[in-house]
């Protein structure tokens, strides 16, 4: 009689509309169970890329691997999940999952994105059934292959760039996977840290399992299945309602990466064309260069991730960020392109990619959606490795992850020094470096004159001055924008381009031609100016007030104030 009571309510339940207030108090319930996967990934971290830099995601999915909420994160991570779980799942269905397995993937060429970006999935279970999945993403400062930090600019073939994990069991019934373990361990420079990241990536997915189960509890998972399914629903037609709002038609763009790290004097053609027709849009990339010699070239799951970037920032910030969506977008990948290289093409600089297609995607659009889109921004993740020993014979590896400024608005000036474009990481404070190598942080600052002038003035970028107090430091330097600008806008000018030049020890100096890679000895110094957004508009329209305040600022020059922006202060507002 019990049972019977049971499947009747069951049913009953089933029928019943959703309470549209219930459905808003889960999803942010959803939201919040994946911000605070990301608290913990963070807090339990070890490496400072990841404590301090902020490199790492959280998500949560539905079990067939959609994508059902995601942490305030970083787009390439939370986009490249899903390719990720999804090759996860081809493996291993979820038929075949029990409580506390934990499954493993960073190998690009099978739902991966780049080697140092290891993604760690768990079932989450309720009453024995698996009602969701959740899933995390770390850059780890080491994954072996042929440079400290593991984003050689040379590499030629993905081998060089360190281990490749396919879909595999981490754990089995909450049992590590000893054997894979010892692999791991053994192919990394600093196995304490990168085992101290997986751990934090393995907290974190727990603590989704955990809150997510608990939610069950309260609601039944036949309930929050329905919820699941109406706001993926929810998310799509609101998606579609935003593109049938933008003029039908085809839109291209064309821009260009510095160099693939090997043919450093070659530029790489990026070209796309932005179909938008009837609540759909397609993204074909004809055109586009084929795949290169260095690290540049860029996996599926990569373009996927700076098209999903795209279309949530050009489409209403209110939608719930889900696989909803996504469900209107389809790519045209050219096959042996740099957006769909083959196997073992290298692809460990595949953020640089992937941050320039975001910004032509935005660019091809910007003549249809006046004055949403901004001017360019830096373009660049300026990706830096240092490695070597401390004095205690101990290996140190310090990777670094610094921003350009962002292009300025229709109405306000860019952001100084700000990540865009689908990346969302943070600069590495100097003490965390100074206290982790032997290297010590002699300036941050500004780099003034470098946002665009315009009506609305470009971000500007930084300059960080380093000094290397010890012998046989290995350094990678994986810049962007050396060699083309940021676009202005509306008679707006360029931002300044990116710079960064090695002063020897004994006083030679040596240009960095966005990518490379070397040793450091002692007494030597590095000096990196980061690119500046472009401006909006005419400089001569911008107000006299916002020029006298860059210039008390010190973000622009006295030259540049008069030559460009043709002002001249009153001897009562001098600058003394």
């Amino acid at each position: 009689m019990n049972t019977a009571s049971v499947a009747q309510k069951s049913t009953t339940a089933q029928a019943a509309p959703l309470d549209p207030i219930t459905v808003e108090v889960i999803r942010n319930k959803l939201e919040g169970i994946a911000n605070e996967m990301e608290m913990t990934l963070l807090k339990s971290s070890f490496s400072p890329i990841v404590k301090e830099g902020l490199d790492a995601s959280a998500s949560l999915f539905t079990p067939d691997g959609t994508t059902l909420a995601q942490a305030c994160a970083i787009p390439i991570h939370l986009a490249t999940l899903i390719p990720a779980i999804a090759a996860i799942l081809e493996s291993y269905p979820v038929a075949t999952m029990q409580e506390g397995d934990t499954y493993i993937i960073n190998d690009p060429y099978c739902g991966g994105t780049h080697l140092p970006d290891i993604a760690i999935v768990a079932p989450v279970f309720h009453r024995g059934k698996v009602i969701a999945l959740s899933g995390a993403m770390t850059h780890h400062g080491d994954v072996g292959g042929m440079t400290a930090g593991s984003v050689p600019t040379n590499a030629t073939e993905i081998y060089q760039e360190g281990i490749r994990i396919p879909p595999l069991k981490l754990r089995i019934a909450g049992v590590y996977n000893d054997t894979l373990v010892k692999i791991l361990r053994q192919n990394v420079r600093t196995p304490d840290a990168f085992m101290g990241d997986l751990n934090a990536e393995i907290a974190a997915c727990n603590v989704g399992a955990r809150r997510l189960s608990e939610l069950a509890d309260v609601y039944g998972a036949e309930y929050l299945a329905r919820v699941f399914d109406d706001l993926l629903d929810r998310s799509e037609t609101m998606t579609r309602q935003a593109l049938t709002a933008m003029p039908e038609g085809t839109y291209r763009y064309v821009d260009y990466l510095d160099n693939d790290g090997i043919v450093l004097d070659e530029r790489v053609r990026i070209e796309v064309a932005v179909t938008v027709r009837g609540g759909n849009i397609d993204f074909d990339f004809e055109g586009t260069s084929p795949q290169v010699k260095g690290p540049l070239n860029c996996v599926r799951s990569g373009t996927l991730a700076a098209v999903c970037y795209a279309v949530r920032a050009l489409t209403d910030p209110h939608i719930p960020s889900n696989g909803g969506c996504f469900r209107p977008i389809t790519l045209r990948l050219p096959p042996g392109s740099l957006v769909s290289p083959v196997n073992p093409a290298p692809v460990n600089a595949r953020t640089a990619t992937i941050k320039r297609i975001a910004g032509c995607i935005l660019g091809a659009l910007a003549p249809i959606m006046p004055g949403k889109v901004p001017a360019a921004s830096a373009g660049e993740l300026l990706v830096m490795a240092f490695g070597g020993h401390k004095a205690t014979g101990e290996k140190f590896i310090i990777g670094e992850t610094i921003a350009g400024g962002s292009g300025a608005c229709a109405d306000r000036d860019g952001v100084d020094v700000i990540e865009t474009d689908a990346t969302n990481c943070m600069n590495i404070p100097a003490e965390a470096i100074e206290m982790d190598a032997p290297i010590r942080v002699h300036r941050v600052a500004l780099r003034g004159d470098s946002g665009g002038a315009g009506r609305f003035r470009g971000g500007l970028g930084i300059v960080r001055e380093y000094e290397m107090l010890d012998d046989q430091i290995s350094f990678s330097h994986r810049g962007e924008r050396h060699f083309s600008a940021p676009l202005g806008v509306d008679g707006g000018s360029d931002g300044a381009m990116a710079h960064s030049v090695i002063v020897r020890a004994d006083g030679r100096e040596e240009v960095i031609p966005s990518k490379m890679v070397t040793w450091f000895s002692k007494g030597d110094r590095l000096i990196i100016e980061t690119a500046g957004g472009g401006g909006y508009g005419k400089p001569l329209a911008r107000e006299q007030a916002a020029i006298q305040a860059d210039l008390d600022n010190g973000k622009i020059s006295p030259d540049t104030a008069v030559g460009k922006y043709g002002f001249h202060s009153s001897p009562s507002s001098a600058r003394t």
